[in-house]
Parts: structure tokens; C-alpha cells; sequence
């Protein structure tokens, strides 16, 4: 099993530096893409932004439990993105989620290997280890997604 150090390092991976498993990372993947891009609707999908800051929302609530917070977050607000509507909007989001990525992976390094088997804010959202696992595929899961839509999106603009 993963210690704290190797969870973290997994953690940046998907968010900010790594090329191992999907070729590619959030800060890569989104650093090129416009606002416009961002907020284009492409059918029924999310829009780039809208998985931008659900997964930044899960970041930023986790991150406030390994802060010794309390969990804040629920799922029916994971989605309730702010309107993006200028390059500073975008931009913003954009370094919340990076800003908020590296805290998350600092603080997952610091959290104490022992802790991590045991129940995290209460039992029934099982250990830490289950949830930091979650947030990696999570991400991971979501990052195929961006990745799916920028590129249909760039082939529209494209002809």
C-alpha cells in the first residue's frame, strides 16, 4: 500500500506535472485553452470549465479536511460554477485550481502514514485512504473528459 508521500506524488501527476498514465496533467491540458474554449457547450456535455471547477471544488473541500477543517463541501454544489465570461475569469479558476492542487499535495504529505486507515470527518465516508484514492481517479476520470471536449472543440475551429 501507498504511503502519504506516494499518494501525493500520484495526486500531482494528474494535476500538475505528470506524464506517466494519461500523457498529459490539468495544468498541461488547460494551460492553452481560451475562456471562450472553456465555456464552449459542445451537445449536453460540461462544458471545460464546468469540470474545471468541479474538480477544483473537491480539491479546495478535502484540502480544508487535511487543513483540520470540517468537510463543507456537498455534491450538489460541485457544479455551481461562477459565470466565466473574460480571460481574468478563466484565469482565475484556472489558478485557484493549480494554487489549490499544490496545498492539497503538501498537506497529503505531511499527513502522518498511520492516519490514513483511518476514518476520514466520519466513517461513512470511509478512511483517507479511500478518499485521497477517490480524488486521483476522480481526476483522472474528468481530465479524459477535458481532454475529449478540447479536442473536439479545436477541430471545430479548425474547419
Amino acid at each position: 500500500m501507498e504511503n502519504s508521500t506516494q499518494l501525493a506524488n500520484r495526486f500531482r501527476e494528474v494535476l500538475l506535472s505528470g506524464q506517466w498514465i494519461a500523457n498529459t496533467n490539468f495544468k498541461e491540458k488547460l494551460s492553452d485553452v481560451t475562456w471562450q474554449q472553456a465555456t464552449r457547450k459542445i451537445g449536453s456535455l460540461n462544458t471545460i470549465a464546468a469540470l474545471t471547477f468541479h474538480i477544483n471544488y473537491y480539491i479546495a473541500g478535502v484540502l480544508n479536511v487535511l487543513e483540520g477543517g470540517a468537510l463543507e463541501i456537498r455534491d450538489k454544489y460541485s457544479f455551481d460554477a461562477p459565470p466565466i465570461n473574460s480571460k481574468e475569469d478563466w484565469e482565475k479558476l484556472l489558478e485557484q485550481l493549480i494554487n489549490n492542487a499544490e496545498q492539497f499535495a503538501n498537506q497529503l504529505e505531511l499527513l502522518p502514514n498511520e492516519k490514513l486507515d483511518s476514518a476520514f470527518v466520519d466513517e461513512k465516508y470511509g478512511n483517507y485512504r479511500r478518499n485521497i484514492e477517490g480524488m486521483i481517479e476522480h481526476s483522472y476520470y474528468h481530465l479524459g473528459q477535458i481532454s475529449l471536449i478540447k479536442k473536439m472543440i479545436v477541430e471545430s475551429e479548425q474547419g
